[in-house]
């Protein structure tokens, strides 16, 4: 195994201002404490000392990551699967919103996971692809969806078509190339395309309030942890535009649960689905305060 990476400039923006704000837990799989620190420049906060790309398969490796088993294991996992059909709807919802395709749309969706959203894309008449990292979910689309799923190198290959609508739904923390990613979702975007990025966000209420045990720090698998001003920066950085600022309402509650077992170390609906509740009212004042945002991104 490589030594962990460690950062002596802002993984986004390369400043130099950087400081540790505080030290979380993997609650999922190594149960090690890593470190967090804050650009002050950009204000994007990034796990220190990761595994190096090749080595962080290792901490995706538990039944309990849902993403990638489509596990149903514990009372949030199943309310997750039950909430996940109207949380498909409304992302197929928004994406129509923003398409301009005159003929059947050609829609990418970046770290796929075992295919669910390439799956009711496909059903409401888009031309889809996907692509995945972990192998388990890429045999879970096939067997589940009948859906072949692209390992990353295709990400990066040139003969690659470009698309009219590219989705990232909790992926961009994830990448160890993130500016290398940036660059290359620019070049796969048709000219008059969009580009969706939902990551969860350290600035919400429900963030501030569980500290160290909010769920989506998600150390060490979230590598990078973003405010709203710190993607206006990268997106800005690669020559793209944001055109809106979208608030995910069930990731409030979802989070919010882990984060309440994570804290008490046992499953608490009531008190995670009460913590989620007062995190979406304070979102009505402030969507830029949701537990995790998407942002709609153009050339």
């Amino acid at each position: 195994m490589s030594s962990p990476i460690h950062y002596t400039t802002c993984p986004a923006c390369d400043s130099s201002d950087i400081h540790c704000v505080l030290a979380s837990k993997d609650f999922t799989v190594s149960h090690k404490m890593f470190e967090i620190w804050e650009c002050a420049r950009c204000t994007m906060r990034f796990t220190q000392d990761v595994p190096q790309q090749d080595d962080i398969a290792a901490y995706y490796q538990s039944d309990n990551y849902i993403s990638h088993s489509n596990t149903s294991k514990g009372l949030v996992n199943r309310l997750y699967h039950r909430v996940r059909e109207r949380s498909l709807k409304n992302k197929r919802k928004l994406v129509q919103s923003y398409t301009n395709a005159e003929s059947m749309p050609r829609l990418l969706d970046v770290g796929c996971g075992i295919g669910a959203f390439m799956d009711h894309m496909r059903q409401h008449g888009w031309l889809v692809e996907g692509v995945e990292p972990s192998e388990t979910a890429r045999n879970l689309a096939v067997k589940q969806y009948g859906l072949y799923v692209y390992p990353p190198d295709k990400f990066f290959d040139k003969s690659f078509g470009d698309f009219d609508i590219i989705t990232m739904w909790h992926v961009l923390e994830h990448v160890h190339l993130l500016n290398e990613y940036m660059y290359r979702l620019k070049e796969l975007l048709r000219p008059q395309g969009t580009l969706f990025i939902a990551v969860p966000n350290y600035t919400s209420y429900d963030a501030t309030k569980y500290g160290a045990h909010w769920a989506a720090y998600d150390v060490p698998r979230h590598l990078y942890h973003f405010s709203p001003d710190s993607m206006r920066l990268l997106v800005e950085k690669h020559g793209l535009k944001l055109k809106a600022v979208k608030p995910m309402w069930f990731d409030s509650f979802y989070v919010s649960m882990l984060s309440e077992k994570y804290k008490s170390g046992k499953d608490s609906v009531l008190k995670g689905g009460i913590m989620g509740s007062i995190s979406n009212i304070n979102t009505l004042f402030n969507k830029e305060q949701c537990s995790s945002l998407i942002y709609v991104v153009s050339k």
